[in-house]
């Protein structure tokens, strides 16, 4: 998860990964012997480039093992959206693979379909991830991995973890003033800003986006962003902004700052997982620790966020579909060839215990977001996104905190039905 946007919809480019058909296994149960037959013998699957790949031998197992074929489509670009609207037009896949955060829009749209996972299989998961998944009471998703950000330090230039945000930057500053780095902190942000990265340090300063309801959900109806809590937040982060400490810049984007930490123009970058395999490209000797909050604020706290399956509302082979995510993907190895395709902490506890030994970064991104925030999946989470992201660039710009995040409050607010 690089980076959030509202997603604008793309043209749809579709690459044929994978297909396998074979004779049926008769030591499988019934219900899968009947899920086959109900199909017609053909799945389809949507998922990213990656994911398409590490899927493929899958694939072709499955198919082998049910006598159907399985295709798995690569969709490069805005996958969520290109689903619905394939959906809506009844051309769509089976199955579809994204973020756990697309539930509210995708149950919203009549796109996907709960799923059925028995009691020991729900088990057999992170409880966050699993949590992550289930909407309005319903599990909608099969959990494959978890994801956070996290501080990744250079430990040439920074050898401790600093304790706090304030620790940080006058670490960072030193290694300026020394020429030893020509960044304090690289946490994007861009011209649009980015709420994901920048949340850990909005919740340390106080600032909420949804209370939650009787029942732990979150509440549409109660949105922080505007109240003074998320006043006092901006406040605080405006003091790291452009005119201000200068830790915090619209310069570091999404499309620089992990490079910008590999050619070691700063010390610490807030990211997640996915930045690693480029931090070892360019041998930089590094640790992970939690985001440090504000001193004197409260824990930092970042959004949790979960990938998952998901079994396609129109669909044209759901019992198949409903096979393959609720006895398939629970599969530890399935689990850990996607770790092996983008290393984020498998959600099956079985899978996370296999690769962990050889993975210690596994462990400490874990801990860095056990206290953390598990993201929204509601639908009005979709309005967040474009005005708070504006709202904090403009305020790390050296905008006013309190008329600019109030503004976005009130654009947030109308977008939300």
């Amino acid at each position: 998860m690089r980076i959030r946007t509202a997603g604008v919809v793309a043209v749809l480019g579709l690459a044929l990964a994978a297909s396998g058909c074979g004779g049926g296994d008769s030591d499988k149960p019934a219900a899968k012997e009947s899920a086959t037959k109900a199909t017609g013998g053909k799945l389809v699957i949507w998922a990213d480039d990656k994911r398409t790949a590490a899927l493929k031998p899958f694939a072709e197992e499955f198919g082998k093992e049910n006598g159907v074929t399985v295709e798995v489509q690569a969709v490069s670009k805005d996958l969520q959206t290109n689903f619905v609207t394939a959906s809506q037009q009844g051309s769509g896949p089976d199955v579809v693979v994204g973020a756990h955060d697309w539930i509210g829009n995708l149950v919203q749209n009549g796109a996907i379909d709960p799923v059925q996972l028995a009691a020991e299989q729900k088990s057999a998961f992170n409880e966050t991830a699993v949590k992550a998944v289930t909407f309005n009471g319903q599990l909608y998703g099969v959990p494959y991995a978890t994801e956070n950000v996290a501080l990744i330090r250079n430990t040439e230039l920074a050898p401790e973890a600093p304790k706090t945000i304030e620790d940080l930057v006058a670490t960072g500053k030193k290694l300026k003033a020394e020429k030893k780095a020509s960044e304090i902190l690289c946490l994007q942000s861009g011209q649009n800003g980015d709420a994901y990265h920048v949340y850990p340090l909005y919740t340390s300063a106080g600032g909420y986006l949804f209370g939650t309801a009787a029942n732990g959900d979150y509440d549409p109806k109660d949105l922080g962003v505007g109240k003074p809590e998320s006043i006092a937040a901006f406040q605080k982060i405006a003091k790291l902004g452009e005119k201000g400490e200068g830790a915090l810049k619209r310069s570091i984007t999404g499309e620089n700052s992990i490079a910008s930490f590999g050619a070691k123009k700063c010390a610490f970058l807030v990211s997640g997982p996915w930045a690693i395999a480029d931090a070892k490209k360019a041998n930089i000797k590094y640790d992970i620790s939690p985001v440090p909050g504000f001193a004197g604020g409260k824990e930092a706290q970042p959004f949790v966020g979960v990938q998952a399956f998901y079994v396609a509302a129109k669909g044209k082979n759901k019992a198949l579909a409903q096979e393959f995510v609720t006895n398939y993907v629970t599969k530890p190895e399935l689990a850990v060839a996607l770790y092996k395709a983008e290393p984020r902490p498998p959600a099956l506890t079985a899978a996370f215990d296999q690769v962990k030994g050889e993975d210690p970064d596994l462990a400490k991104f874990s801990e860095a977001g056990k206290n953390g925030q598990v993201l929204p999946a509601i639908p009005a989470m979709a309005a967040i996104w474009d005005p708070f992201g504006k709202a904090e660039a403009a305020i790390i710009g050296g905008a006013d905190p309190a008329k600019t995040i109030t503004a976005a409050g009130k654009t947030i607010q109308g977008q939300i039905k």
